[in-house]
């Protein structure tokens, strides 16, 4: 019996290939109005230049120790130890007031693809738990702006997972084992959407669940790299009927 369906965020239900800013661009912009909270409020930091460079490099690391560990960065833990690098008192300094003055915010060019505004309505009229999980270094309460924007946010209700929130990144089986706990569905009862071979399908076929991949633009059907082999392929949403009524015959009924 099919109870939940959870899906990836990033290219997989917002599209991201026809962004308009390059990330250190976007990333300056709303670092510098973090060095201007601290420098203002709390302690002075001798240039922004160097918190900027500071945030990047502590970012870098985080990213190369999680292709061994798993573990995933936090963008306000970031910003609380380059502050603290560049002689901030520790004590001043809270996460949470950090992210807020980050601002996070749609990036420019991004997009919803239109597939989901179609299909995600259609799978929560026929009762089923719909959640995301997302391997953001940003808090989910961050990202949970665009799905306010894009109109995704009413029906990703039971279940909304950023790795910067649990800890691990996908594919570890914390995040998956969570988000099953969330949705209140057993592997066997939930299938994943995703982009990511190698975060998305491994995670979710490890944790037991059927991973579904959505397959970027160009891609030629059956034409995989390496090992990895998805349950199914989709070039759109829409192409997960046709699966799911395989797999769980019955599941549109009322």
């Amino acid at each position: 019996m099919l109870k939940a369906i959870l899906f990836d965020l990033d290219d997989t239900l917002i599209d991201w290939s026809g962004r308009s800013q390059e990330w250190v661009d976007f990333d300056r912009y709303h670092l510098r109005q973090v060095y201007d909270y601290v420098t203002n409020q709390i302690h002075p930091i001798e240039s922004a230049e160097k918190f900027f460079d500071t945030v990047w490099l502590l970012t870098m690391r985080e990213w190369n120790d999680a292709k061994n560990t798993f573990r995933a960065p936090h963008l306000g833990d970031v910003l609380v130890q380059a502050c603290v690098t560049l002689g901030v008192p520790n004590d001043n300094l809270k996460a949470d007031h950090l992210l807020d003055a980050y601002d996070w915010e749609p990036f420019p060019g991004v997009e919803v693809f239109p597939d989901a505004l179609e299909v995600l309505p259609y799978l929560r009229q026929k009762g089923l738990r719909l959640g995301l999980v997302t391997n953001a270094y940003q808090p989910i309460r961050l990202r949970e702006r665009e799905l306010v924007a894009f109109g995704l946010m009413d029906y990703l209700i039971e279940c909304r997972i950023s790795a910067a929130d649990i800890g691990y990144l996908k594919p570890h089986p914390a995040i998956f084992e969570e988000a099953l706990r969330q949705v209140g569905a057993t592997p066997e009862e939930a299938v994943f959407v995703g982009d990511s071979t190698e975060a998305d399908i491994v995670g979710a076929q490890q944790a037991g669940m059927k991973g579904v991949w959505r397959t970027p633009r160009h891609h030629v059907p059956g034409q995989m790299n390496g090992t990895i082999v998805p349950d199914a392929e989709i070039s759109t949403l829409h192409d997960l009927f046709p699966i799911l009524d395989n797999w769980f015959p019955g599941w549109r009924e009322d």
